[in-house]
């Protein structure tokens, strides 16, 4: 064998033990398909739709943000204080409501709710858990950006 063709590469398709790439084993438009954090952005995108038939006008000029896990800046629990805007189990952020308004160069920022994936996929025993619990969590933000009960944004017949 001549030393002058170089190293032995494998077709495009192969991982470096010659195996070959795993791909996905369905079709990308099947339900089983998507990521998990697809399938959690859904869930808050439920959360919101449901609450715009009484809130739909105020929910326009509102951005939810989905981001994997919150950032922490502090060593020890007992470190932990949250503002008040902070939704929280046991020192963990949940999620947490950005007040909009205009910055220094006069630009204004919406106001923006971040929903913190992981924690609550922890926390959610079941699929039908981890709705109910979004759910939750986005009413309790919305009733905290508009400064009213939790209870008041969820009753439909209350208008």
């Amino acid at each position: 064998m001549s030393s002058s063709r170089g190293p032995r590469s494998y077709p495009a398709r192969r991982d470096r033990r010659g195996r070959g790439v795993r791909g996905s084993l369905l079709p990308p438009g099947l339900p089983l398909s998507r990521s998990r954090a697809e399938a959690f952005d859904d869930i808050v995108l439920d959360a919101v739709e449901s609450l715009e038939p009484r809130w739909g006008d105020v929910l326009e000029h509102v951005e939810f943000a989905v981001e994997d896990v919150p950032t922490v800046e502090h060593s020890t629990p007992d470190d932990v204080i949250h503002m008040p805007n902070v939704v929280e189990d046991s020192t963990v952020p949940l999620s947490r409501l950005i007040p909009g308004g205009v910055v220094g160069d006069g630009q204004t920022l919406p106001p923006r709710i971040v929903i913190y994936r992981r924690p609550l996929e922890v926390r959610g025993q079941s699929q039908v858990d981890l709705v109910a619990l979004v759910h939750d969590i986005v009413v309790e933000q919305v009733a905290s950006l508009l400064g009213k009960d939790p209870d008041e944004i969820e009753d439909i017949d209350g208008d």
